[in-house]
């Protein structure tokens, strides 16, 4: 058995692969604004099209934290009294 499959097993992951640690770290870079042509340096890719999937990736992101925001802005008008704009 190979040193990568004897890890995993130890740790209770015997199905992740090592891309999927290069994908989550590629996802973790994109989420913190970091630019196209950094994650492509990042992931030494010369073409956009795979950086360009984990910024998409992260926009779902942006979403969740609007609405939280919104959610946040109407429950202290709520609680102020001046109910919703």
């Amino acid at each position: 058995m190979s040193g990568w499959k004897l890890a995993t097993a130890a740790i209770g992951a015997p199905d992740l692969h090592f891309h999927d640690l290069r994908h989550t770290g590629n996802h973790f870079a994109a989420s913190t604004g970091a630019g196209l042509k950094d994650l492509m340096a990042r992931m030494g890719h010369d073409s956009e099209r795979a950086a360009m999937i984990y910024l998409h990736e992260t926009r779902g992101a942006d979403l969740a934290i609007t609405a939280a925001i919104d959610e946040h802005v109407k429950s202290a008008r709520d609680r102020d009294g001046e109910g919703s704009a």
